[in-house]
């Protein structure tokens, strides 16, 4: 590009510069061009070349139809030669995939709708949740809370090396080794058992992960569980006023129908970019693209191991390069067909699903002040919501096949892949 369009540029700024910068033993305004250019055209002049740089790239890339896929790499000795100014951009772009015809996508669409049963047994376990726990003298049985005391003896290991440790379980719930709580069952109080049990290589006492050991079991307290009653008490706990049963069950149905809409957005969503991405597999993706999204999910499988306290775990970004070809793929899939059939975000799907997000918060304004406070959060809700507008515009455009489905075995397979 000519030289004189950097020049240009640098005096414009140098000459806006004078007009407002201060410096001592000169009045504002009054700050001579040659004393503002040797304190700051340096400066000026970086900053300059970056915004003549850019623009001509932009020009550049419009001029010639391409569609960079990431920010470019850009080299230039920024000084200029025989009247022009030279400078190398080096990125990838986004691949041409042609017109996407969805039509032909053979797609399984789960469907499913809440019944009585499910607000039922719904409201059985929000009772099991608040259950409350009386002592009682019989052998214990399945639902019952055992308080134990134990100790495991392995060759010469003793776990814990001295006394016992005390623990509980729900009879039933798995909490503790099977061979275990099937010893428990008929237990009462003060009654002691031994129990040979072969502890799994992962379990979660290192000490004793992938031994067999004789594990020492005493029962200290059996308690049967008691359930609330479904009153006007129990009912206005969560929050309908009155306590009347009718609304109970309503509100017990809203929720369960936005818990179902999430879990068969995110079933379709799966499925669709399965098939999408499946049909367009011969198409090479950027790989610095790629090579980002699986440093980032190796990153975020870290992080996760952390959380769940497994410290040191490393996850090479290779390992994740499959999911992230995956990822990139969709995203960039999806894109273009919204791009093609020039869609828009829909802003009031958009509020909706803030909405729900921030429902799930003890303090859900705060959630949405954090959102609309920050842009990053905003960005990738955007994505989101977009993303799903096409999933569902795909899903109308394609061969569909619909899969009835209970609510729980929805509920159940989303819990599964999740």
């Amino acid at each position: 590009m000519p030289a004189d369009r950097l020049e240009g540029e640098v005096r414009d700024r140098l000459r806006e510069l004078s007009r407002s910068v201060q410096m001592k033993g000169f009045r504002r305004g009054k700050v001579p061009a040659k004393v503002v250019e040797q304190r700051f055209g340096a400066q000026v002049r970086n900053e300059a070349l970056g915004e003549v740089v850019r623009n001509s790239f932009n020009e550049a890339v419009e001029q010639e139809k391409l569609r960079p896929a990431s920010a470019p790499n850009i080299e230039t000795r920024g000084a200029a030669e025989n009247g022009e100014l030279r400078y190398t951009a080096t990125f990838e772009v986004i691949p041409d995939f042609g017109k996407i015809d969805v039509s032909t996508l053979a797609v399984k669409r789960v469907v499913a709708s809440v019944d009585d049963g499910d607000i039922d047994q719904m409201i059985d376990t929000l009772r099991a949740q608040r259950r409350s726990f009386e002592t009682v003298t019989r052998g214990a049985q399945a639902n019952d809370m055992v308080m134990v005391e134990t100790f495991a003896i392995a060759g010469d290991l003793r776990v814990p090396a001295e006394n016992s440790e005390i623990g509980g379980t729900l009879l039933g719930s798995g909490m503790m080794h099977p061979a275990i709580e099937e010893a428990l069952a008929g237990m009462t109080v003060d009654e002691e058992k031994t129990v040979a049990v072969s502890f799994a290589a992962d379990w979660r006492v290192p000490e004793l992960a992938g031994k067999d050991a004789q594990v020492t079991v005493k029962v200290t307290r059996v308690a049967e569980p008691t359930l609330p009653a479904l009153d006007k008490a129990f009912i206005e706990s969560f929050g309908v006023r009155g306590g009347d049963l009718a609304a109970f069950r309503n509100e017990v149905r809203s929720n369960l129908e936005r818990e179902l809409k999430g879990a068969l957005m995110a079933s379709l969503r799966t499925e669709v970019i399965d098939k999408l991405v499946a049909a367009h597999s011969n198409v090479e993706m950027p790989a610095r693209l790629v090579d980002a999204e699986a440093r980032s999910l190796a990153a975020q499988a870290e992080k996760q191991a952390a959380e769940q306290g497994r410290k040191g775990v490393t996850v090479a970004p290779d390992a994740m390069k499959a999911a992230a070809q995956r990822r990139v793929a969709a995203g960039l899939l999806l894109s273009e067909i919204a791009r093609q059939e020039r869609m828009v975000l829909d802003g009031k799907r958009l509020n909706e699903t803030m909405g729900l997000i921030a429902s799930t918060y003890e303090d859900p304004q705060q959630v949405l002040e954090l959102y609309r406070s920050d842009e990053k959060l905003m960005a990738g809700l955007r994505t989101r919501v977009m993303e799903d507008q096409v999933v569902e515009w795909i899903a109308d455009h394609a061969d569909v096949t619909e899969l009835p489905a209970s609510f729980s075995d929805v509920m159940r397979s989303g819990q599964q892949s999740a």
